[in-house]
């Protein structure tokens, strides 16, 4: 199994180096530069140039990707124009929220896909086959941000279940009972509408699985010996269906914490996702080029993740 890891980790250096190149390019494509958002009637248009000169902005572009990318290495990311701090604390800080969004999310994305994948499968064409079906369709149809919207008017506004914005109540103080569920009770309302939202795919795959796993030999040979058909649901179709799923956590979890845009946002949640939307609208390239570097990160750690899982789940599979 090391040995796999290994080489997967040398393969992903070449491929974080040409996404590294490309988001450098695109981030200078972008109309404007950080330095105009800093323009006010009362500021000296000399300092605004002179500010570009000192960052190196009028290097070519190949000696500014080389600093950018030495510097990068050694953990330093430059400093954000917008938040005027620097640009690996900032998104730490804001790591620390989508994390734990992201964990929540997981949780409940299979606590959700994984009951209503098996009763779909089990009770294939009846009525509560089809209703997960049509559950599934419709979850699957509805944009994040119309979902998003719908649950942030019902259960926020409406019903007032849930904050609507923010990580924790400003009353709460650090340290206490009150502070830890104050945290989780804020990001409940945008992990609930993540995990709506991620359960199709798991739900429709399972089912699938379910179904075929049905039809199987070594189902009809346990049902030919008598076994109660929950025994041959738990021992067989259950745990062969769900292998396939597992390799997909890798996957599910790095997904979540790139993908957070949308519900961030929606829900004014301050996280990774809200921070890279802020940064595009302020022209902030040393954010945006660091965000979408970590992305492109985890889309990666997603694929190794899932190897590592899949190998330690399925006893079939050997890594040499």
């Amino acid at each position: 199994m090391w040995k796999i890891i290994v080489r997967r980790v040398l393969v992903m250096i070449p491929q974080l180096f040409v996404l590294s190149l490309i988001v450098f390019i695109m981030a200078k494509q972008m109309p404007g530069d950080p330095f105009t958002g800093l323009i006010t009637p009362e500021t000296d248009p000399n300092r605004i140039e002179e500010l570009r000169q000192l960052s190196g902005f009028y290097d070519p572009w190949y000696v500014q990707y080389y600093n950018w990318m030495t510097n990068a290495f050694q953990g330093d990311f430059g400093q954000s124009y917008t938040y005027k701090v620097a640009v690996s604390n900032l998104i730490g800080e804001r790591a620390f929220n989508t994390f734990w969004l992201a964990f929540v999310s997981t949780i409940l994305v299979y606590v959700i896909a994984i009951p209503l994948g098996v009763l779909a499968g089990r009770y294939q064409e009846r009525i509560m086959d089809k209703t997960i079906v049509l559950y599934s369709f419709i979850s699957y149809a509805i944009p994040t941000f119309v979902l998003g919207l719908i649950f942030l008017f019902v259960f926020g506004y409406q019903l007032q279940w849930f904050p609507t914005s923010g990580t924790v109540s400003i009353h709460a103080e650090r340290g206490t009972f009150e502070y830890v569920w104050s945290k989780f009770h804020h990001l409940l309302l945008p992990a609930i509408t993540y995990a709506v939202l991620g359960t199709t795919g798991i739900i429709q795959y399972l089912r699938t699985e379910i179904i075929d796993a049905k039809m199987q030999d070594y189902v009809k040979t346990a049902r030919s010996k008598g076994i109660p058909m929950n025994k041959v649901y738990s021992r067989h179709i259950f745990r062969n269906s769900l292998l396939p799923i597992a390799a997909f956590l890798g996957f599910t979890i790095t997904g979540l914490l790139g993908g957070s845009i949308f519900i961030e946002t929606i829900f004014g949640f301050p996280g990774m996702g809200q921070l890279f939307v802020s940064s595009i609208g302020s022209r902030d390239y040393s954010v945006i080029t660091a965000l979408v570097l970590l992305y492109g990160f985890l889309a990666l750690l997603g694929g190794l993740l899932s190897d590592i899982i899949m190998s330690i789940v399925d006893p079939r599979i050997r890594i040499d």
